[in-house]
């Protein structure tokens, strides 16, 4: 679904593990190892990826069970949902900032198994529609304060690294997720998927709850209260280099979105190919997942500015290589599969070191600056996802144009907010003027 530049103090202490081995001990007074938390991690992010990606094979048979005429509508059933998340995502920093991360993670995973249960037995596609909203609603804790976990105990491009890993193990969901809800259509109806995701949901509550400790530190503790919140929205907002990769990170995430809502169609309707749908995906999802490896393997090297900024204009590239394939007069599948395979492996070295560039500054409100964060981002990619899915025309021209569209404009913000000055190493980089 990423400032970690800053600067490396309180690397050293105790209390700040290093992650240069991902098997590095985490505190002492931590029950669960980092193999562990990782993991965990990982899973509360994969229940959103499931959410999002076992649906992609039914959409033929959501749209005839609701009578759905339109193609293009039942994209719906993805974009509710993640605009349910972004929505969400402004309520759990601040209740996570008060109340702890691991409370509001265990009760986010309850109302997510509600509203998951509920989904296999809405009577209407808006009923559907409005479930699917509120599942997302709910599922936007674990995309917050996950991060809010992690940056309570790392910073700096250690931050990117461990974020990379973590991303590497969730990505292995959204390859596997629509072979899974394949299967499930083979042997029962859609409906099956939502209680499939509703277990899932109640495990890995029950694993937060049994072994996850509070990450928040006493002194972080943020109380409720609307000017506390407009304070620290007013900084997030005010920060350039924040503000520059939230913005660029959503046009990114859009594009994402935008293949992510139309893909089954594409492979369906333009190539004919849908059985081959889930494996395709699979290999796109893998491409992010193996470029989110070499990221965390490299971002401490580099810097994650580096690494992102050259990802950001390889996208760019790409993105016209793809517009010229979208015009030859008989576009191949496996020539569209490759060139959306290294663009969304672009996107893997973009969104984490994005996301980690952009709460860099905000190491004691993490929780709010996180959940705003995520807001902005997910609204912004969840709106321009569903209008480049809309576009869908019974050609990929439409995503073409989107990716490119949006990698230029991601440029250009990130331009402004680094102040004309790109590729920059940690501590080279020049202070925001808000």
């Amino acid at each position: 679904m990423p400032s970690v530049l800053y600067s490396a103090m309180q690397n050293n202490r105790d209390d700040r593990p290093m992650v240069s081995d991902i098997a590095t001990p985490t505190p002492k007074d931590m029950p669960l190892g980092a193999r562990e938390l990782v993991a965990m991690m990982a899973a509360l992010m994969a229940l959103n990826a499931l959410a999002i990606d076992a649906i992609l094979p039914a959409f033929p048979a959501v749209g005839e069970a609701f009578g759905i005429t339109d193609p293009n509508r039942r994209q719906y059933v993805i974009s509710s949902y993640l605009m349910g998340m972004g929505l969400g995502s402004l309520f759990y920093g601040p209740i996570g900032d008060r109340f702890g991360r691991k409370p509001v993670l265990i009760l986010s995973t309850v109302f997510y198994v509600m509203f998951g249960a509920a989904c296999a037995f809405a009577p209407d596609f808006d009923t559907f529609l409005a479930l699917r909203f509120a599942q997302g609603f709910a599922a936007a804790a674990m995309g917050v304060l996950v991060v809010s976990v992690i940056r309570d105990i790392f910073s700096g491009d250690q931050m990117a690294r461990f974020m990379s890993i973590i991303f590497l193990v969730f990505m292995a969901v959204p390859v596997l997720a629509p072979t899974i809800g394949q299967l499930i259509l083979y042997f029962a109806e859609w409906r099956w998927i939502f209680l499939l995701l509703s277990v899932m949901g109640a495990a890995v509550g029950t694993w937060v709850w049994l072994r996850l400790p509070e990450t928040l530190k006493p002194e972080h503790v943020i109380l409720i209260r609307i000017d506390v919140i407009a304070s620290t929205w007013s900084k997030v907002i005010f920060n350039r280099t924040g503000l520059g990769h939230v913005a660029a990170g959503g046009l990114v995430m859009g594009a994402m979105f935008g293949f992510l809502n139309s893909s089954q169609q594409v492979f369906a309707d333009v190539f004919g190919a849908a059985d081959v749908f889930p494996y395709a995906f699979a290999a796109v999802a893998g491409s992010m997942a193996v470029s989110s490896f070499f990221n965390s393997q490299i971002v401490e090297r580099f810097g994650a500015r580096r690494v992102s900024q050259t990802a950001l204009l390889a996208f760019i590239v790409l993105s016209l290589v793809q517009i010229g394939a979208a015009y030859l007069p008989h576009e191949p599948m496996g020539l569209f599969l490759v060139i959306v395979a290294l663009n969304m492996a672009m996107v893997g070295f973009i969104g984490a070191n994005f996301g980690s560039i952009a709460m860099e500054p905000f190491g004691a409100m993490a929780g709010a600056a996180s959940s705003f964060q995520m807001a902005l981002r997910t609204v912004l990619g969840a709106g321009i996802g569903a209008f480049i899915g809309q576009a869908f025309d019974g050609t990929t021209v439409p995503m073409a144009i989107g990716f490119f569209a949006c990698g230029v404009a991601a440029l250009l913000i990130i331009a402004w907010a680094e102040q004309g000055k790109l590729f920059r190493r940690p501590g080279t980089c020049p202070k925001s003027p808000y």
